[in-house]
Protein backbone atom coordinates (compact mmCIF):
# COMPACT_ATOMS: atom_id res chain seq x y z
CA UNK A 1 0.00 0.00 0.00
CA UNK A 2 1.09 3.25 -1.12
CA UNK A 3 1.99 5.51 2.24
CA UNK A 4 1.85 9.07 0.10
CA UNK A 5 -0.39 10.97 -2.27
CA UNK A 6 -0.01 13.24 -4.43
CA UNK A 7 -2.78 16.49 -4.31
CA UNK A 8 -2.94 19.19 -7.00
CA UNK A 9 -4.93 22.22 -6.47
CA UNK A 10 -5.88 23.72 -9.12
CA UNK A 11 -3.06 26.29 -9.22
CA UNK A 12 -1.28 23.13 -9.44
CA UNK A 13 -3.23 21.94 -12.68
CA UNK A 14 -3.41 25.50 -14.25
CA UNK A 15 0.64 25.15 -13.28
CA UNK A 16 0.89 22.28 -16.08
CA UNK A 17 -0.32 24.07 -19.00
CA UNK A 18 -1.89 21.41 -20.73
CA UNK A 19 -2.15 22.31 -24.31
CA UNK A 20 -5.96 22.38 -25.88
CA UNK A 21 -4.69 19.83 -28.35
CA UNK A 22 -2.87 17.42 -26.29
CA UNK A 23 -6.06 17.20 -24.00
CA UNK A 24 -8.49 16.64 -27.49
CA UNK A 25 -5.80 13.94 -28.08
CA UNK A 26 -5.91 11.89 -24.94
CA UNK A 27 -9.77 12.28 -24.96
CA UNK A 28 -9.69 10.84 -28.12
CA UNK A 29 -7.77 7.93 -27.25
CA UNK A 30 -9.97 6.80 -24.53
CA UNK A 31 -12.52 6.40 -26.73
CA UNK A 32 -10.12 4.32 -29.09
CA UNK A 33 -9.12 2.46 -25.99
CA UNK A 34 -13.03 1.91 -25.32
CA UNK A 35 -13.67 0.14 -28.50
CA UNK A 36 -10.50 -1.99 -27.98
CA UNK A 37 -12.16 -3.08 -24.61
CA UNK A 38 -8.92 -1.66 -22.68
CA UNK A 39 -10.76 0.36 -20.41
CA UNK A 40 -14.54 0.68 -18.72
CA UNK A 41 -16.83 2.57 -16.86
CA UNK A 42 -19.99 3.37 -15.36
CA UNK A 43 -22.63 5.62 -16.04
CA UNK A 44 -23.09 8.62 -14.12
CA UNK A 45 -24.70 8.78 -10.90
CA UNK A 46 -26.54 11.59 -10.31
CA UNK A 47 -28.46 12.73 -7.15
CA UNK A 48 -31.04 16.07 -8.34
CA UNK A 49 -32.16 18.10 -5.73
CA UNK A 50 -33.76 20.70 -7.62
CA UNK A 51 -33.00 23.17 -10.80
CA UNK A 52 -28.88 23.20 -11.34
CA UNK A 53 -28.31 21.38 -7.68
CA UNK A 54 -26.89 18.09 -6.95
CA UNK A 55 -24.45 15.72 -6.76
CA UNK A 56 -23.12 13.24 -9.40
CA UNK A 57 -20.47 10.46 -9.07
CA UNK A 58 -18.38 9.25 -12.37
CA UNK A 59 -16.23 5.75 -12.05
CA UNK A 60 -13.83 4.54 -14.65
CA UNK A 61 -10.42 2.14 -15.15
CA UNK A 62 -8.45 2.05 -17.65
CA UNK A 63 -5.83 -0.82 -18.32
CA UNK A 64 -4.19 1.02 -21.11
CA UNK A 65 -3.12 4.19 -18.29
CA UNK A 66 -2.93 1.61 -15.36
CA UNK A 67 -5.52 3.80 -13.34
CA UNK A 68 -8.61 3.89 -12.07
CA UNK A 69 -10.62 7.24 -11.45
CA UNK A 70 -13.55 8.69 -9.04
CA UNK A 71 -15.00 12.06 -10.14
CA UNK A 72 -17.25 13.80 -7.17
CA UNK A 73 -18.95 16.81 -8.84
CA UNK A 74 -21.57 19.05 -6.41
CA UNK A 75 -23.62 22.08 -8.50
CA UNK A 76 -25.65 24.49 -6.78
CA UNK A 77 -27.76 27.31 -8.73
CA UNK A 78 -25.80 30.97 -8.31
CA UNK A 79 -26.80 34.08 -9.85
CA UNK A 80 -25.03 35.32 -13.25
CA UNK A 81 -22.93 38.07 -11.74
CA UNK A 82 -21.89 35.61 -8.86
CA UNK A 83 -18.27 34.91 -7.81
CA UNK A 84 -19.02 31.71 -6.18
CA UNK A 85 -18.67 28.89 -8.56
CA UNK A 86 -21.72 27.04 -8.93
CA UNK A 87 -19.72 23.63 -9.26
CA UNK A 88 -17.32 22.00 -7.59
CA UNK A 89 -15.22 18.75 -8.40
CA UNK A 90 -12.63 16.46 -7.19
CA UNK A 91 -10.96 13.53 -8.98
CA UNK A 92 -9.28 10.47 -7.14
CA UNK A 93 -6.81 8.41 -8.79
CA UNK A 94 -5.68 4.33 -8.20
CA UNK A 95 -3.57 2.53 -9.41
CA UNK A 96 -5.12 -0.14 -11.33
CA UNK A 97 -3.54 -3.42 -10.81
CA UNK A 98 -2.86 -3.26 -6.91
CA UNK A 99 -6.06 -0.04 -5.92
CA UNK A 100 -3.33 1.68 -4.06
CA UNK A 101 -4.39 5.40 -3.81
CA UNK A 102 -2.44 7.27 -5.74
CA UNK A 103 -3.71 11.25 -6.23
CA UNK A 104 -6.20 13.84 -5.30
CA UNK A 105 -6.26 16.37 -8.06
CA UNK A 106 -8.90 19.43 -7.93
CA UNK A 107 -11.39 18.75 -10.55
CA UNK A 108 -12.71 22.09 -11.61
CA UNK A 109 -9.57 22.79 -14.14
CA UNK A 110 -9.44 19.32 -15.42
CA UNK A 111 -13.47 19.65 -15.95
CA UNK A 112 -12.80 22.55 -18.32
CA UNK A 113 -9.97 20.97 -19.91
CA UNK A 114 -11.87 18.19 -20.78
CA UNK A 115 -15.05 19.54 -21.39
CA UNK A 116 -13.63 21.36 -24.05
CA UNK A 117 -11.61 18.43 -25.16
CA UNK A 118 -14.63 16.96 -25.84
CA UNK A 119 -16.58 19.18 -27.53
CA UNK A 120 -13.75 19.93 -30.07
CA UNK A 121 -12.81 16.51 -30.13
CA UNK A 122 -16.47 15.84 -31.81
CA UNK A 123 -16.08 19.04 -34.01
CA UNK A 124 -13.03 17.47 -35.15
CA UNK A 125 -15.30 14.91 -36.61
CA UNK A 126 -18.56 16.58 -37.60
CA UNK A 127 -17.71 20.07 -38.13
CA UNK A 128 -17.53 22.03 -41.11
CA UNK A 129 -13.51 21.90 -42.08
CA UNK A 130 -12.97 25.47 -42.45
CA UNK A 131 -15.46 27.61 -39.77
CA UNK A 132 -14.72 31.30 -39.57
CA UNK A 133 -17.30 32.19 -37.58
CA UNK A 134 -17.99 30.58 -33.73
CA UNK A 135 -21.01 31.83 -31.05
CA UNK A 136 -20.89 31.39 -27.59
CA UNK A 137 -24.53 31.01 -25.64
CA UNK A 138 -23.35 31.27 -21.80
CA UNK A 139 -19.92 33.02 -21.59
CA UNK A 140 -18.50 31.92 -18.25
CA UNK A 141 -15.44 29.70 -17.75
CA UNK A 142 -16.49 27.05 -19.68
CA UNK A 143 -16.90 29.47 -23.19
CA UNK A 144 -12.98 30.77 -22.01
CA UNK A 145 -11.91 27.11 -22.23
CA UNK A 146 -14.11 26.20 -25.41
CA UNK A 147 -12.31 29.48 -27.10
CA UNK A 148 -9.03 27.93 -26.43
CA UNK A 149 -9.80 24.59 -27.68
CA UNK A 150 -11.24 25.70 -30.94
CA UNK A 151 -8.43 28.61 -31.69
CA UNK A 152 -6.13 25.53 -31.23
CA UNK A 153 -8.37 23.14 -33.41
CA UNK A 154 -9.33 25.82 -36.18
CA UNK A 155 -6.71 29.00 -36.24
CA UNK A 156 -8.50 29.96 -39.75
CA UNK A 157 -11.53 31.51 -37.44
CA UNK A 158 -12.14 34.81 -37.58
CA UNK A 159 -15.25 35.82 -35.47
CA UNK A 160 -16.74 35.41 -31.99
CA UNK A 161 -20.11 36.32 -31.18
CA UNK A 162 -21.00 36.32 -27.33
CA UNK A 163 -24.93 35.85 -26.19
CA UNK A 164 -24.59 35.74 -22.54
CA UNK A 165 -27.37 36.87 -19.79
CA UNK A 166 -24.69 38.43 -18.04
CA UNK A 167 -23.42 41.82 -19.91
CA UNK A 168 -20.12 41.57 -17.63
CA UNK A 169 -19.72 38.24 -18.72
CA UNK A 170 -20.37 38.40 -22.37
CA UNK A 171 -17.60 41.64 -22.59
CA UNK A 172 -14.71 39.27 -20.59
CA UNK A 173 -15.32 36.93 -23.22
CA UNK A 174 -15.49 39.39 -25.92
CA UNK A 175 -12.33 40.72 -24.74
CA UNK A 176 -10.74 37.66 -24.20
CA UNK A 177 -11.48 36.67 -28.15
CA UNK A 178 -10.33 39.64 -29.38
CA UNK A 179 -6.86 39.64 -27.51
CA UNK A 180 -6.76 36.27 -29.50
CA UNK A 181 -7.04 38.18 -32.89
CA UNK A 182 -10.83 37.79 -33.53
CA UNK A 183 -13.02 40.22 -34.26
CA UNK A 184 -16.25 40.04 -31.43
CA UNK A 185 -19.68 41.04 -31.10
CA UNK A 186 -22.21 40.78 -28.17
CA UNK A 187 -25.19 39.27 -29.98
CA UNK A 188 -28.44 41.09 -29.34
CA UNK A 189 -30.31 37.96 -29.57
CA UNK A 190 -29.97 33.90 -30.23
CA UNK A 191 -31.26 34.38 -34.03
CA UNK A 192 -28.75 36.77 -34.76
CA UNK A 193 -26.08 34.64 -33.42
CA UNK A 194 -27.31 30.97 -34.48
CA UNK A 195 -27.86 32.41 -38.17
CA UNK A 196 -24.58 33.73 -38.59
CA UNK A 197 -21.93 31.27 -36.99
CA UNK A 198 -20.58 27.71 -38.26
CA UNK A 199 -19.97 26.51 -34.84
CA UNK A 200 -22.55 27.52 -31.82
CA UNK A 201 -21.45 26.12 -28.39
CA UNK A 202 -24.02 26.22 -25.57
CA UNK A 203 -23.53 26.06 -22.10
CA UNK A 204 -26.69 27.66 -20.08
CA UNK A 205 -26.60 26.47 -16.53
CA UNK A 206 -29.99 25.34 -15.27
CA UNK A 207 -31.98 27.23 -13.39
CA UNK A 208 -35.37 27.83 -11.85
CA UNK A 209 -37.90 28.88 -14.25
CA UNK A 210 -35.10 28.53 -17.45
CA UNK A 211 -37.14 28.07 -20.85
CA UNK A 212 -35.52 26.80 -24.25
CA UNK A 213 -34.77 29.27 -26.41
CA UNK A 214 -32.12 28.51 -28.94
CA UNK A 215 -34.27 27.13 -32.54
CA UNK A 216 -32.08 24.71 -34.20
CA UNK A 217 -33.82 25.33 -37.61
CA UNK A 218 -32.53 28.95 -37.29
CA UNK A 219 -28.34 27.46 -37.33
CA UNK A 220 -26.92 27.08 -40.93
CA UNK A 221 -27.44 24.41 -43.28
CA UNK A 222 -23.50 23.39 -42.06
CA UNK A 223 -23.00 24.27 -38.60
CA UNK A 224 -22.20 22.27 -35.98
CA UNK A 225 -23.32 22.47 -32.53
CA UNK A 226 -22.17 21.44 -29.17
CA UNK A 227 -24.34 21.48 -26.06
CA UNK A 228 -22.15 21.59 -22.89
CA UNK A 229 -25.15 22.40 -21.38
CA UNK A 230 -27.12 18.83 -22.22
CA UNK A 231 -29.17 20.44 -24.76
CA UNK A 232 -31.49 22.34 -22.39
CA UNK A 233 -31.31 25.15 -23.97
CA UNK A 234 -32.48 24.24 -27.18
CA UNK A 235 -36.31 23.82 -28.03
CA UNK A 236 -36.88 19.62 -28.33
CA UNK A 237 -39.56 20.32 -31.29
CA UNK A 238 -36.81 22.13 -33.29
CA UNK A 239 -34.11 19.57 -32.71
CA UNK A 240 -34.78 17.44 -35.85
CA UNK A 241 -33.60 20.22 -37.91
CA UNK A 242 -30.00 18.43 -37.48
CA UNK A 243 -29.02 16.07 -39.85
CA UNK A 244 -26.51 14.24 -37.69
CA UNK A 245 -26.94 14.06 -33.81
CA UNK A 246 -24.28 12.12 -31.70
CA UNK A 247 -23.04 11.83 -28.42
CA UNK A 248 -20.46 10.92 -25.94
CA UNK A 249 -21.40 7.52 -25.11
CA UNK A 250 -24.51 5.58 -26.39
CA UNK A 251 -24.26 3.36 -23.52
CA UNK A 252 -25.17 6.25 -20.95
CA UNK A 253 -26.93 8.81 -23.30
CA UNK A 254 -29.88 8.17 -26.21
CA UNK A 255 -31.14 11.68 -26.46
CA UNK A 256 -30.59 15.39 -25.42
CA UNK A 257 -31.98 16.34 -22.34
CA UNK A 258 -34.90 18.98 -21.74
CA UNK A 259 -34.79 21.92 -18.97
CA UNK A 260 -36.27 19.51 -16.37
CA UNK A 261 -33.30 16.78 -16.76
CA UNK A 262 -35.30 14.39 -18.90
CA UNK A 263 -34.31 13.04 -22.43
CA UNK A 264 -35.96 14.84 -25.10
CA UNK A 265 -38.62 12.58 -27.31
CA UNK A 266 -38.15 14.40 -30.42
CA UNK A 267 -35.13 12.44 -31.76
CA UNK A 268 -32.31 10.53 -30.61
CA UNK A 269 -28.50 10.15 -31.33
CA UNK A 270 -27.18 8.44 -33.98
CA UNK A 271 -23.66 8.26 -32.88
CA UNK A 272 -20.72 8.11 -30.53
CA UNK A 273 -17.13 9.29 -30.45
CA UNK A 274 -16.72 5.30 -29.57
CA UNK A 275 -17.39 5.18 -32.89
CA UNK A 276 -16.27 8.26 -34.79
CA UNK A 277 -12.84 8.48 -32.60
CA UNK A 278 -11.12 7.37 -35.37
CA UNK A 279 -12.47 8.61 -38.31
CA UNK A 280 -14.73 12.04 -39.25
CA UNK A 281 -18.56 11.14 -39.85
CA UNK A 282 -19.00 11.02 -43.92
CA UNK A 283 -21.63 13.47 -44.12
CA UNK A 284 -21.80 15.61 -40.92
CA UNK A 285 -19.01 18.05 -42.18
CA UNK A 286 -21.73 19.41 -45.06
CA UNK A 287 -24.49 18.95 -42.83
CA UNK A 288 -26.24 20.46 -39.48
CA UNK A 289 -24.75 18.72 -36.37
CA UNK A 290 -24.86 18.53 -33.56
CA UNK A 291 -22.55 17.03 -30.38
CA UNK A 292 -24.43 16.71 -26.87
CA UNK A 293 -22.79 14.93 -23.80
CA UNK A 294 -23.48 14.64 -20.07
CA UNK A 295 -19.72 13.78 -19.77
CA UNK A 296 -18.17 10.75 -20.01
CA UNK A 297 -15.63 9.34 -16.84
CA UNK A 298 -13.29 8.04 -19.20
CA UNK A 299 -12.64 11.57 -20.28
CA UNK A 300 -11.99 13.04 -17.20
CA UNK A 301 -9.29 9.59 -16.66
CA UNK A 302 -7.61 10.36 -19.57
CA UNK A 303 -7.08 13.97 -18.09
CA UNK A 304 -6.04 12.87 -14.76
CA UNK A 305 -3.67 10.46 -16.30
CA UNK A 306 -2.22 12.90 -18.25
CA UNK A 307 -2.45 15.37 -15.45
CA UNK A 308 -0.54 13.21 -12.69
CA UNK A 309 2.29 11.86 -15.38
CA UNK A 310 3.06 16.20 -16.13
CA UNK A 311 3.46 16.61 -12.42
CA UNK A 312 5.37 14.19 -11.61
CA UNK A 313 7.31 15.03 -14.76
CA UNK A 314 7.77 18.54 -13.04
CA UNK A 315 8.27 17.91 -9.38
CA UNK A 316 4.53 19.70 -8.60
CA UNK A 317 1.96 19.10 -6.31
CA UNK A 318 1.82 18.41 -2.60
CA UNK A 319 3.19 14.94 -1.15
CA UNK A 320 0.42 14.04 1.69
CA UNK A 321 0.80 11.28 4.18
CA UNK A 322 -2.00 8.75 4.08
Amino acid sequence: MSERLLYLSRNDVKALAIAPGEAREAVLQAFRDHAAGLNRSLPKSALGLGPGHGFQAMTAASQANGIATLKWVSMAPVGPDSTVPGINALICVSDYESGAPLAVLDGDEITLIRTAALSAAAAARMAPPAPRTIGFVGCGLQAHAHLAAFLALYPGLTTALALSRSRPSAERLAQAASERGLATEIAADAATLLARSDIVISMVPGAPGLKPFLDARLTKPNAFAAAVDIGRSWIPESLPAFDVLATDSLEQSKAPYDIDGNPVTTVRFGHDLVELANAAHPTAPGARSFFCFRGFALADLALAHLVVGRARERGIGTTLPR
